[in-house]
């Protein structure tokens, strides 16, 4: 893996009796897109928000980019958009961007920059309020690109993105990645995060629960088998392969390779193969598994 970027050891924010980040540790490398996931309540924002240097921990130390957040040194290579993009309605797009830049102290070089880096160039010159929901995000993200920082933080960046929304933050997150930077994102849309996150964090009530690629997490693929009758089919399959029967069919772990043995046991038992598919986890299942047992305990 490459350096760490974002390094936390028993990260933990208490709020009275209630503990809203409970001994956190975790790790972003530098130039991978980290998926932060977990239910609402679930201290992903509260995470981020230590992370930035907006709120201190009450246990446990937290280093980006090797420092304490809030270091100066720090917060001049880390760009954040959290809890939604804070704008002046009644000013441009391209004016919004240059109130910051001036207190940031960069220039209007900077401003153009992040406007053609989000696509919005075009429509910089129209005031905030006449932006739709996904532009209002996108210059969200232009303002946490001013200064080019290695290290942007987004919590939910495509919240309330209708589906060509998604698609364009989806794209612009990917080629950012591409151009250099780190990416550690929360998000509510399982399908975006598996589609570009290099690797993934759970968390829920406070607690990390996994942190690893999202391949390991789906874990491996089986085959999933529709026949009838089921019973012995089922007999048949688990002749040459593990296998238990479920709600959608019989599920095989064996991989696809395997495919042809199997159907050819369940026709040489008698029983007629009605389907034969490669069944992986998405991470939306894996996700609510894991958080729905957390929930339990």
């Amino acid at each position: 893996m490459n350096d760490s970027i974002v390094v936390t050891d028993e990260l933990t924010k208490r709020y009275g009796e209630h503990i809203a980040v409970d001994a956190v540790s975790m790790r972003v490398a530098a130039g991978e897109i980290y998926g932060f996931l977990g239910p609402n309540g679930a201290g992903k924002t509260t995470t981020l928000r230590m992370l930035a240097g907006l709120i201190r921990p009450s246990a446990g130390t937290a280093r980006v980019s090797g420092r304490a957040p809030g270091d100066p040194a720090v917060l001049r290579r880390i760009g954040v958009l959290i809890e939604g993009p804070g704008f002046y309605p009644y000013l441009s797009g391209r004016d919004n961007l240059r109130v910051l830049a001036r207190y940031r102290g960069h220039s209007t070089t900077d401003v153009e920059q992040a406007l053609e880096r989000v696509g919005l160039a075009d429509r910089a010159g129209d005031r905030f309020r006449t932006y739709s929901l996904g532009m209002k995000q996108r210059l969200g993200v232009g303002a946490a690109l001013l200064g080019d920082p290695d290290l942007l933080i987004l919590d939910e960046p495509t919240n309330g993105l209708d589906p060509a929304g998604l698609a364009e933050m989806r794209t612009l997150i990917v080629d950012l990645a591409a151009d250099g930077h780190t990416v550690l994102l929360s998000s509510h849309q399982l399908a975006e995060v598996q589609e570009i996150c290099h690797r993934v964090g759970v968390i829920s009530g406070g607690r990390l629960l996994a942190e690893s690629t999202v391949g390991e997490l789906r874990g491996t693929a089986a085959l999933l088998v529709l026949a009838e009758p089921a019973d012995i089919a089922l007999a048949a399959i688990r002749a040459v392969a593990p296998a238990r029967a479920n709600a959608d069919g019989i599920r095989v772990e064996t991989s696809a390779a395997m495919a042809p043995v199997v159907a050819r046991a369940v026709v040489s038992a008698g029983a007629d193969l009605l389907e034969l598919r490669v069944d992986e986890k998405s991470l939306e299942e894996v996700f609510f598994e894991m958080t729905t047992v957390e929930v339990a305990k």
